[in-house]
């Protein structure tokens, strides 16, 4: 391995992108054409691949295709995703189909075409460390150079006025659930890993499904429709009251929007961390399509006069758990309104319990003394998507998908990585290469403004009365 940092480059860049998730690739998308403008990103993978586990046939994005990585900020620009369907020769089999939403495996297809196809953007790139030097004025970013086994091959280190922050989530497995994972000879996956590893859990003889939102909804339908009738040994468990719907009407829907995102970040910081998790139904609930998919195919196994060996339990914690011998897993369940507990063994067991964001202190560790947080220890996040760090450090350091706390619900939301990434770059330029609409919702979130606004080109001119006999 060469451990010689390569020489910093010529031209110090404008922007270092770390992660290349949806939400950079936007971002790169946008700042592409932008003339003058020096960006580069960086990715530990070998290529460019959105939840490859959970891609399965038929599952579809909970977004319109409209939400794409630049539609929302630039219909022009030339990595939409209808313009994506152009380049395969798919736009006119895309128009007779009538999808609005489109398929999660379509999604992962366009930005993968567009991943290709960006000069800027670096694979087998893991980012170490940021630094800021304050002699110099610019952050240091510090990487290691991967070769296609994914071992460490050279050092490198590029230097930046501007850093953006788009590392994403990481599976979530709760404590309880934690011994589970390592036990040998019992498969038990989290959701983010499913499709690799179908065939073995359908081998099992039962198979328990914990979490109660979109992925175990899709996992076990997916389950269902691959157990023969009448031996289907499915469990599906999860911690809310009901196999909830996801808030999916028309003015629930402008929580996702720009309007309400600033408003959200306005509000005392007690008052947003009480909506998070009050909220949870707007993007943690199932969609109906996927309840009716499931209630259809249960519905059709009764057709012989049988149910199927199905149990359906909402309102389920597991306490704890632990394996037996070397093939089943004891979960010790409660049920919260009845107040009561029992066990289940079970063969296989997938963890569909979400996803958290990735813990920054791990690449920001040299910006720790600079950054400002809250009094939960969360870095505080501006109306802008930067961190709030020490007036001392001119740079900016950007977030995307790590201002749950600061932005609301729609910071993970696909619907407005367009806006966030053009704001950004707005911000980041000091122009306006991407003029963003000044309203976007019809409901007024607040009472401080008074009336909501009405953009210029849509109020109604007052009409001068004509004088009489005229």
């Amino acid at each position: 391995m060469n451990t010689t940092p390569h020489p910093a480059p010529d031209a110090l860049r404008d922007l270092v992108g770390i992660g290349i998730g949806p939400f950079n690739l936007s971002l790169a998308a946008l700042a592409d054409p932008l003339t003058g403008l020096d960006t580069v990103f960086y990715d530990q993978r070998p290529a460019f691949h959105w939840h490859p586990g959970l891609l399965i046939g038929g599952a579809r994005v909970q977004v319109p295709f409209l939400a794409d990585l630049v539609t929302l900020a630039d219909p022009a620009s030339p990595w939409t995703f209808l313009n994506h369907l152009r380049a395969r020769e798919r736009l006119f089999p895309f128009y007779f189909a009538e999808r609005f939403h489109i398929q999660r495996a379509e999604y992962d297809a366009y930005c993968r075409w567009v991943a290709e196809n960006l000069p800027t953007l670096h694979f087998h790139h893991q980012v170490d460390a940021v630094r800021w030097n304050p002699e110099r004025d610019l952050f240091e970013v510090d990487y290691t150079q991967l070769d296609a086994d994914g071992e460490a091959e050279a050092l490198g280190r590029t230097h930046t006025r501007n850093v953006v922050l788009g590392v994403g989530t990481e599976p979530y497995v709760p404590d309880p659930l934690r011994p589970l994972v390592d036990a040998p000879g019992v498969p038990v996956v989290h959701a983010a890993d499913y499709l690799d590893h179908r065939e073995t859990l359908l081998a099992a003889e039962h198979i328990t499904v914990i979490g109660t939102g979109q992925s175990g909804a899709e996992i076990f339908l997916d389950l269902l429709r691959h157990r023969p009738p009448g031996r289907e040994k499915l469990h599906w468990l999860g911690r809310t009251e009901a196999f909830a719907p996801m808030e999916y009407s028309k003015l629930g829907l402008e929580h996702f929007t720009p309007d309400y995102t600033r408003y959200f970040h306005g509000l005392a910081e007690p008052v947003r961390d009480r909506l998070v998790a009050s909220q949870w139904q707007l993007h943690k609930g199932i969609d109906a399509d996927t309840t009716a998919a499931i209630h259809d195919e249960l519905y059709r196994r009764t057709l012989d006069g049988g149910w199927p060996d199905t149990v359906l339990t909402p309102g389920v914690h597991v306490r704890t758990a632990g394996r037996i011998a070397t093939t089943k897993v004891e979960l010790h369940l409660e049920h919260a309104q009845q107040q009561t507990r029992t066990r289940l063994t079970t063969g296989a067991v997938v963890l569909a319990t979400g996803y958290r964001e990735r813990p920054l202190g791990r690449v920001l560790a040299g910006l720790d003394p600079y950054m400002r947080r809250d009094s939960h220890e969360r870095p505080r996040v501006d109306e802008r998507f930067r961190l709030v760090l020490d007036p001392s450090v001119t740079g900016r350091v950007y977030v995307q998908n790590a201002e749950t706390h600061t932005h609301g619900v729609g910071a993970p939301d696909l619907g407005l990585a367009a806006w966030r990434s053009a704001t950004i770059l707005n911000d980041l330029t000091g122009q306006e290469p991407y003029p963003l609409p000044g309203r976007t919702a019809f409901t007024t979130f607040g009472l401080e403004h008074g009336q909501p606004r009405i953009p210029a080109a849509r109020r109604h001119r007052t009409l001068t009365p004509l004088a009489d006999g005229i």
